[in-house]
């Protein structure tokens, strides 16, 4: 298995797992950000989680874009989007898949 069917199926992985567990809770609340928000940070272990997460995405988005132009990929909004609808677990992965992509291109 190639390098970049690793991340691809981490990307997978990086969907499923976290919507197993969002999508309940959204049929049980609903759309509501502020019950989100206050549950996300009812407790000290459960901020530690939500900040890791946040800047974690920032250091992301800040890789995607140094590594993405220093490798003149294109696309580069879709690990953005990945990130905002889903989270790191996807955001993370798809933008490894896509580099292992480009750099596959760059040795051939």
């Amino acid at each position: 298995m190639r390098l970049r069917h690793v991340y691809m199926v981490l990307s997978i992985l990086g969907v499923l797992l976290p919507y197993a567990l969002f999508i309940p809770w959204v049929v049980q609340y609903g759309f509501d950000l502020a019950h989100f928000w206050h549950q996300l940070f009812a407790n000290q272990i459960g901020g530690f989680f939500g900040m890791d997460v946040i800047v974690s995405a920032l250091a992301l988005w800040i890789f995607v874009f140094s590594e993405g132009w220093r490798l003149s990929m294109k696309h580069l909004w879709l690990p953005v989007v990945a990130t905002l609808i889903v989270g790191v677990s996807l955001g993370l992965p798809l933008f490894l898949y896509m580099r292992q992509v480009r750099l596959d291109q760059l040795a051939e």
